[in-house]
């Protein structure tokens, strides 16, 4: 989160938020004073984690019902975003990412962190990544692989280019 930027007051979005495991993190981290968008395709966890948010008291995160390729967030009202294992889940990144990039606040990091692979294995080579997000208007600004020990995950992240 540091990486990202992520600190109270800040607005961040959770993108294939799943069951909400970096989004209930990250609403403590930017506590009441900033906001977690939590953006999945599936209705079932945008409910759990509509759920957990008040079972867990967190009233800064904000669940969005988004389209495969459409994080359907508003104009220039995020500050960073993480994809956390789930660009290799995506039918058309490029696209995504291109939708993405209107709601980044100047300044925004894009976070991705997801596994080698080849698509078939739940993962998605580093290269692509970089390479796909070139093409949406991004550029790389740091890569770290410290994710696990066995140096088969990876954490990316850019910037809109010109940013």
């Amino acid at each position: 989160m540091n990486m990202l930027g992520i600190q109270p007051g800040k607005n961040v979005a959770d993108i294939g938020a799943g069951s909400g495991w970096f989004t209930v993190r990250a609403a403590r981290r930017v506590t009441d004073s900033g906001t977690v968008y939590a953006v999945d395709i599936n209705p079932e966890a945008i409910q759990y984690i509509d759920h957990r948010a008040k079972k867990e008291g967190l009233h800064n995160i904000k669940t969005i019902l988004s389209k495969p390729d459409d994080p359907q967030l508003s104009a220039d009202s995020i500050d960073a975003a993480l994809l956390l294992k789930t660009y290799h889940e995506i039918a058309h990144p490029v696209v995504l990412l291109r939708n993405l990039r209107s709601s980044l606040k100047p300044g925004a990091r894009v976070g991705i962190i997801d596994r080698n692979g080849n698509g078939e294995n739940h993962g998605v080579s580093k290269d692509v990544v970089v390479r796909e997000a070139g093409q949406a208007g991004y550029e790389l600004r740091d890569s770290q692989d410290f994710v696990k020990a066995d140096g088969m995950d990876y954490f990316l992240i850019f910037t809109k280019k010109g940013n």
